[in-house]
């Protein structure tokens, strides 16, 4: 359909203009016509003719520009208004020849049309229209009424053409730019209000208003997500009807910012959806304009369940620091000790004063000092945990000969499949830490599982959406150890990186301790995720720029 670029001041819709125009040409023609109709004895039969054509005709022009207006959506163009306007001005100019001329009571709407053509036009056009208005009157005075001297009242009559052309003019151009800055604003503020629609339609954190009564007036999809609900349940309902059981610290933090009128109000709690109970972080804001408008109050929560997490792992490291000390100082007394008997027992055992029994009592000291003595080892390998050498390394050169290393273990039953995906990725670290945080993990799989034993190793660059809040902003690698094992049982799951914590007989329970150690030492992070008969996730993220001195 054909469009062109609408005239007007953007302020007034040139639209509507128009059609009161329509509207008064055809009801101005339409009465003069009808009052000289029941008059007709005293009017002439030429007068009441040129009427008749003047109403059929404004109401021909008016329904056809009515139909090109609203049927067509035709444009207000400037050759467009020039039509209307001179159509508008021979129609006013036949009312003031067929009603005596210089003593019409018509030559007003000359007004009309002026200050029309005045707010619809550019200044130039309006007083293009001015000027033949005021040439039609004069002319019709002049040609029809000789020899009829030129009044007074007619030069007034012309000059109030003008200055209604030059007051509607400057007022209509101040409102054009007044308009063009109002549109400009509605423009902007049209375009704030798509980004700002299309940053909470996006956004990972819930955002939920309520009114004064606590009723519903807006929320996001992430609202809904977080919340477990419906979009077609949640707008104007009453939000403590709503989630008052599902998430009852929401509803509180917005009460009590509503009721006390807060400009920003945090708080924590949780929220249950029956499948599933994680923790949210929550802020709240009284929006109060004052007046008769009653406030409303915004709430912006997330899940913070991994920030808990890394907060827990954060403790968690602190304690094991204090293990790891109390660990390596106790190693370092015992073993010399140790070593000590052990090899004094070794010296005796082949007395030939020693008898089967004696024999027997010796092999076992020995066999359990080499048990005492490999224990010590791990303790000690647990409180050395640092980078001491951050240089390149390769991921896929590590993890091949850790898997290797795995695959000769004595726990490693004949069938055992580990599958490495090829991959290309490197960090900055200590490559000795890396390899043990790959052995404890592969190995820990194969220990865990019974049967067909499948374990998965998957290293590459950590997409943007995974990433772990305390590396947002960093590039990282991701490295990934999963299983088709029983899982972690719920009750351990907590403490599954404590040191001496072990769900495998005869662990020692410091494996996960030392990754979990070796991988904050890379200021990484290590998540896991279980379910008891599907297996096991190992997933540690590991920044890609070079790693600082982490003590141990």
């Amino acid at each position: 359909m054909r469009r062109t670029e609408r005239a007007g001041t953007g302020f007034l819709s040139a639209t509507r203009i128009l059609q009161w125009v329509y509207v008064g040409r055809v009801v101005v023609a339409i009465v003069v016509f009808a009052v000289a109709a029941l008059t007709i004895s005293a009017i002439a039969p030429q007068t009441i003719l040129i009427l008749a054509i003047a109403a059929l005709a404004s109401v021909i022009v008016s329904g056809a520009s009515l139909w090109y207006t609203y049927v067509w959506r035709g444009a207000s163009t400037l050759t467009f208004l020039y039509g209307q306007a001179v159509f508008d001005l021979a129609l006013v100019t036949a009312l003031v020849h067929v009603t005596d001329g210089p003593e019409s009571q018509f030559p007003a709407l000359y007004i009309l049309v002026i200050a029309v053509s005045a707010v619809l036009m550019p200044f130039a056009s309006s007083l293009l229209i001015t000027s033949l208005a005021s040439l039609l009157y004069l002319a019709d005075i002049v040609l029809a009424w000789q020899p009829v001297q030129l009044e007074v009242v007619v030069w007034l009559q012309i000059g109030v053409f003008v200055a209604v052309f030059v007051a509607t003019g400057l007022i209509a151009s101040r409102v054009r730019v007044v308009g063009e800055e109002r549109e400009e604003l509605q423009q902007e503020v049209r375009r704030l209000q798509l980004e700002a629609s299309d940053v909470l339609r996006n956004i990972r954190s819930g955002v939920i208003s309520t009114d004064h009564e606590g009723r519903v007036l807006y929320a996001n999809p992430a609202a809904y997500r977080l919340l477990g609900i419906d979009a077609a349940d949640i707008v104007t309902r009453d939000l403590s009807t709503l989630i008052g059981k599902s998430a009852p610290e929401l509803v509180q933090a917005i009460d009590t910012t509503r009721a006390n009128r807060l400009s920003a109000y945090r708080a924590e709690g949780s929220v249950s959806l029956g499948y599933r109970t994680f923790p949210i972080g929550v802020t709240a804001t009284c929006i109060d304009v004052g007046g008769d408008i009653p406030a409303s109050v915004t709430a912006i929560f997330t899940d913070i369940s991994d920030q808990k997490r890394l907060e827990e792992m954060h403790l968690r490291t602190e304690r094991l620091q204090a293990v790891a000390e109390l660990s390596a100082s106790l190693a370092h007394e015992i073993k010399n000790p140790l070593a000590s008997i052990r090899s004094a027992v070794e010296q005796l055992s082949p007395s030939s004063r020693a008898g089967d029994d004696d024999q027997f009592l010796a092999q076992l000291v020995i066999r359990e000092s080499d048990r005492l003595s490999r224990l010590l080892n791990e303790f000690l390998d647990f409180s050395r945990v640092q980078v001491s050498d951050a240089r390149p390394v390769d991921l896929a050169r590590v993890v091949a000969a850790a898997v290797e290393i795995v695959r000769q273990h004595p726990d490693c039953a004949q069938g055992t499949r580990i599958e490495v995906k090829p991959f290309e990725a490197s960090v900055e670290g200590d490559e000795d830490l890396l390899h043990r945080v790959v052995v404890n993990l592969v190995l820990n799989a194969v220990q865990a599982a019974d049967g067909d034993v499948h374990v998965g190793v998957e290293v590459r660059d950590a997409k943007l959406g995974e990433v772990p809040p305390s590396l947002q902003g960093e590039r990282a690698v991701l490295l990934r150890v999963f299983d088709n094992g029983p899982g972690i049982p719920e009750g351990l799951r907590e403490k599954l990186f404590d040191p001496f914590v072990s769900g495998r007989n005869g662990g020692s329970g410091l494996g996960l301790a030392v990754v979990q150690r070796a991988v904050e030492a890379h200021r990484g992070v290590v998540l896991v995720h279980s379910t008891p008969g599907a297996g096991s996730d190992f997933r540690i993220f590991i920044p890609i720029s070079k790693t600082g001195e982490a003590a141990a």
